[in-house]
């Protein structure tokens, strides 16, 4: 039999054809998988500069006649509350996820290095607060923020966000600080760190991994979150994201297009945000799933 010809290197020429064949679908199928993905958003875009005529005459068709005056209607129209939604879930988000961080990586700290009676104890019921479900204690939670009066409030979605946010941080910084070399604690003590300053001037830098992992979990969960806020909120003015695409939907009729404008425009605080920090995002779930 005859051998198959090498080239230079000493691989076979149909060994190197096979690998570029298969390297070839592979790579098809990556892009057809991210086409996928990319595809939505660009059908909702271009269908969000369609009348609602010729959206519900043509759903996939391009634009015949783009216009932005969905964009401008959602924006300016005072009965869709776009802004103020906007506003309230950045300002209800950026101050949930300070406290979650802030908190978590102090209790966290303090569980995983520092040995008291009790410790794990308390450290047990931190973790319960993972094990329940949300949606089991919506009716509790009413009946006390209603007689408490802490609904309808600027801070009232900040209490049940921390307070179901800071159990994974705990978990998370809690499994990362056994990670952490003691010796960075003793040498910042023997020249005469206080406790606070090492807390925050060596260990917080340290932790800067999973703490990102927990801002990034912790700012989808607290954009996104629809059912507190539905339950907590029923003044208009305080509604957040969520709550205000509500408003785009009829009793019998539903505008896409603008339902779709609306979403882009909710949806770009929270891309801008990933663009920004997408390589810290990468570092931190990475770091976060090797040591956490």
């Amino acid at each position: 039999m005859k051998e198959n010809c090498k080239d230079k290197s000493g691989i076979s020429i149909r060994n190197r054809i096979g690998k570029n064949i298969v390297s070839i679908f592979l790579n098809v199928t990556l892009m057809i998988f991210s086409l996928s993905c990319i595809f939505p958003l660009i059908w909702m875009f271009y269908s969000s500069l369609k009348e609602k005529r010729t959206f519900n005459a043509d759903i996939i068709g391009l634009p015949k006649n783009p216009s932005l005056t969905n964009y401008i209607n959602v924006l300016t129209n005072k009965d869709y509350l776009i802004a103020e939604s906007l506003l309230n879930s950045i300002r209800t988000t950026v101050v949930s996820v300070l406290i979650i961080v802030l908190c978590g990586f102090i209790v966290g700290y303090i569980l995983g290095r520092i040995k008291f009676r009790g410790n794990r104890i308390l450290y047990t019921m931190f973790l319960m607060g993972m094990l329940i479900p949300i949606h089991s204690l919506l009716v509790p939670i009413y009946i006390v923020f209603k007689r408490t009066g802490l609904n309808n409030q600027w801070f009232t979605l900040f209490i049940p966000y921390v307070a179901f946010g800071i159990p994974i941080a705990i978990f998370l910084v809690e499994g990362f600080v056994h990670s952490i070399p003691i010796s960075l604690e003793e040498a910042a003590a023997i020249d005469g760190s206080s406790f606070t300053r090492t807390l925050f001037k060596i260990i917080l830098p340290v932790c800067k991994p999973i703490l990102t992992t927990i801002a990034i979990i912790q700012t989808f969960a607290c954009w996104n979150e629809f059912s507190f806020a539905l339950l907590l909120i029923n003044d208009p003015r305080l509604k957040t994201v969520p709550l205000a695409m509500t408003n785009f939907t009829g009793q019998f009729s539903s505008d896409y297009p603008k339902i779709m404008a609306a979403m882009l425009i909710t949806m770009m605080p929270i891309v801008t945000f990933y663009f920004i920090f997408s390589k810290q995002i990468i570092k931190g779930m990475v770091a976060g799933a090797v040591k956490g």
